[in-house]
């Protein structure tokens, strides 16, 4: 064998053992990186799981109702909330879903990625537990509140001969009508004026009996002012006026009756007047004169009859004007 090819040979030989000596090191190697790179990517996955639940937690829903307790004939108010609605377009953009019973409330933005919807609770409203729902994009959120019962006086009412009966279902309907009016602006600010200097005469709720006769699923729907004969009526905010009817027209119960739109739902009517000093479609300010004082329609004497109807219920006027709704 030459010396070329012993050198040749102890060089393959030298790299053979080189790359057995690297072998054996690596494997010995093997399980501590192995070890590492477990405990790293079980370190990674926890925080980004961590960091997960975070987030879900910080863009939890908070949904707050007022007031609380509540009573028959309040208006509660549910304002909705997100802390990340703000960086959020999709969030700050679709309203949530406001939900009492079988009802959905519509809600309407109120500013730093809040929304606000009324619900409306009357004398007919079974009291106790009142669960009311919110749902914003995935989350949804939930309270439970009691609706505490509420003692109504009643009256006897005695209505001339001829306006007890023979009412057209015409009147009521065109009435009814109305009262679904939603609109998305809001017309008012802050809390509601009174619409008569007259003292009240009758408040919200009392049940009834016309001419002994008890009705049943019948309350007074508003507020009864015995303000004089021609007395001035105001605006108690600001609205567009978006119905009028008179009782030479058919509206034999109502009488000369303006319908008014503040605006998300809040509507007012005004019944009996002896002039109506507006139009349909005019806008007023709060405490601008839209009429006057009468006894028209299915009245005992002159007086003025307040009505305030939230997603088409009648509710309590009285916390509209103190503390009021913003």
């Amino acid at each position: 064998m030459s010396k070329l090819d012993r050198w040749m040979r102890e060089i393959f030989r030298q790299n053979r053992q080189n790359r057995q000596k690297i072998k054996r090191s690596t494997l010995r190697w093997l399980p501590i990186v192995l070890g590492f790179l477990l405990l790293t990517s079980g370190v990674l996955a926890f925080s980004i799981v961590s960091s997960q639940a975070q987030v879900s937690q910080a863009a939890s829903l908070k949904l707050t109702v007022t007031p609380n307790p509540p009573q028959l004939g309040d208006t509660l108010t549910a304002i909705v909330s997100s802390p990340n609605s703000s960086s959020n377009s999709s969030l700050n953009t679709q309203p949530p879903v406001i939900q009492s019973g079988n009802q959905t409330y519509p809600a309407y933005p109120i500013g730093n990625g809040r929304f606000r919807a009324f619900i409306p609770t009357t004398p007919l409203t079974p009291p106790g537990k009142l669960q009311i729902q919110a749902q914003m994009g995935n989350e949804r959120q939930s309270i439970s509140l009691n609706l505490r019962s509420r003692s109504f006086p009643t009256q006897r009412i005695w209505l001339p001969e001829g306006q007890d009966g023979n009412v057209s279902d015409w009147e009521f309907d065109q009435v009814d009508a109305f009262k679904k009016t939603v609109s998305p602006e809001k017309f008012w600010s802050g809390p509601f004026r009174r619409p008569n200097n007259g003292p009240v005469s009758s408040i919200y709720g009392i049940r009834r009996y016309y001419n002994g006769v008890f009705a049943d699923d019948y309350f007074h729907r508003g507020v009864d002012y015995a303000g004089n004969q021609g007395s001035a009526i105001v605006a108690p905010a600001a609205g567009r006026v978006t119905f009028i009817g008179y009782e030479k027209d058919g509206f034999k119960v109502h009488g000369n009756i303006i319908g008014m739109d503040h605006g998300q739902g809040v509507l007012s009517v005004f019944l009996h007047l002896s002039r109506i000093q507006v139009k349909r479609g005019d806008f007023v300010k709060a405490g601008q004169t839209i009429g006057l004082l009468g006894d028209t329609g299915a009245a005992t004497g002159p007086h003025l009859h307040w009505g305030l109807y939230v997603n088409g219920q009648a509710v309590d006027p009285t916390p509209w004007r103190d503390p009021g709704f913003e």
